[in-house]
């Protein structure tokens, strides 16, 4: 997998919309972040997850998933080798990442396939 099929793949996933946060890709839900490119150079996609979400996926494929170094890391957001990950993995992971925004999303008030402050931003692109 590389960085293009995880855009797409996350770009599928109902109300997802593509935007950029610190110079680098984010896709977001609601207007949310669930997963980033930030570290594509590395050949990593970002997921955001619970500590314990990110625990399972790196006990069960410590090859394919890694915290994040740092603070970030022990809050759950987990890097994917792309190289490493097929297809079903990468699907299911963002699927995770994804489905974790949209519950927060309801608990908070916002709507899950809402545009929220991303559609507003210049380079946010919708999905297609």
């Amino acid at each position: 997998m590389n960085a293009g099929d995880f855009r797409r793949m996350a770009l599928s996933l109902e109300g997802a919309e593509e935007g950029s946060h610190m110079g680098a890709a984010d896709f977001r839900v609601g207007g949310r972040i669930f997963a980033t490119l930030a570290s594509e150079k590395q050949g990593y996609g970002n997921l955001m997850l619970t500590p314990e979400q990110q625990a399972a996926f790196v006990g069960e494929l410590p090859e394919v998933f890694l915290p994040i170094p740092g603070g970030w890391g022990r809050m759950g957001m987990t890097h994917i080798r792309l190289a490493a990950a097929n297809k079903d993995v990468l699907e299911g992971a963002l699927r995770t990442a994804w489905k974790l925004r949209v519950e927060k999303n309801a608990k908070s008030g916002k709507k899950g396939g809402g545009a929220g402050k991303a559609a507003r931003k210049p380079g946010v692109r919708k999905k297609r």
